[in-house]
């Protein structure tokens, strides 16, 4: 009779901590397409009114360099517009919005 009881109680908890369990981070590879350095990424789930961190931090993407990213927000959304911002003046900052979790990958170009 105890074990049930003691089921009883670990049974939601897991089942809980399961679903907890699926706000992942999310990683991607990021290729530069452009003739410009790229200086700064920021993310920010579809319909949030802010840009988030660059998630760049210190680092910059080098023209036709690639570069795996970890947006580790800890959220369990897929479609986030995307800020580029370039060095100097030879292109304007870019946005896009894109289901990162199906593309894997995303190609910034010209």
């Amino acid at each position: 009779m105890r074990f049930w009881k003691l089921a009883a109680v670990c049974v939601p908890l897991i089942a809980a901590s399961a679903g907890a369990a699926k706000a992942e981070d999310l990683v991607i590879v990021l290729k530069n397409a452009t003739g410009s350095v790229l200086n700064s990424f920021h993310t920010s789930p579809v319909g949030v009114e802010e840009w988030e961190d660059d998630v760049f931090g210190d680092q910059v993407l080098e023209p036709g360099e690639s570069m795996e990213l970890t947006i580790a927000d800890g959220r369990d959304v897929c479609e986030y517009d995307m800020r580029f911002e370039f060095q100097g003046d030879e292109l304007e900052t870019t946005t896009d919005t894109q289901d990162l979790c199906e593309l894997g990958e995303y190609t910034i170009t010209e």
